[in-house]
């Protein structure tokens, strides 16, 4: 069966293509649901809860464009509004001038061991992080998703950059860096 029919037959509610869909993505949404949670249970959480909104929003799929993306997309969504209705985003309104941004370069470390030091940052600078940096989100995009300033997004962009450049350099200075693989 083809991703095309599959995706109809899940706008139609079918059961066994909605498995399939989960068995077809779940892998790779679920690696959008570890950058944008605090651990691997609460990953597991926002997979879930996303799977469900996009199974309800499945009929609003136009085929226009990848279906990958658009999952993707409803998951981030969905992690963000987990956030957003805990209250923990409360983003600092900090200014930091661009050339104060902090660029991490170590290709020394391990992808698991980046993702963890991902996961430690706070909420605020975690989620600009990964909008950021590995989700190509412009900082005018990320302060409407978060409901924040331009600034705030890049200033929170800076000190997530600075932890992790702090606990790479830490780490590197005590010769315990896990290497990549």
């Amino acid at each position: 069966m083809n991703l095309e029919q599959l995706i109809l037959d899940c706008q139609k509610k079918n059961i066994k293509a909605q498995e399939q869909l989960f068995r077809l993505f779940s892998s790779k949404l679920f690696a959008v649901c570890l950058k944008y949670s605090r651990n691997y249970e609460e990953a597991q959480d926002n997979l879930q809860d996303g799977f469900m909104i996009i199974y309800e929003k499945i009929g609003q799929f136009s085929f226009k464009g990848s279906f990958e993306g658009w999952a993707k997309r409803l998951m981030i969504n969905n992690a963000l509004q987990y956030y957003r209705k805990e209250n923990s985003l409360r983003l600092i309104n900090e200014d930091i001038a661009d050339e104060e941004m902090v660029e991490i370069e170590d290709n020394n470390i391990s992808m698991d061991y980046l993702l963890k030091i991902i996961q430690e940052l706070p909420d605020r600078y975690r989620l600009v992080f990964n909008l950021y940096v590995i989700d190509n989100y412009a900082h005018k995009e990320i302060a409407e998703m978060l409901d924040i300033s331009i600034g705030t997004s890049k200033s929170n962009l800076s000190r997530a950059r600075m932890i992790l450049k702090e606990k790479i350099e830490a780490l590197n200075t005590t010769n315990t860096l896990p290497s990549a693989k």
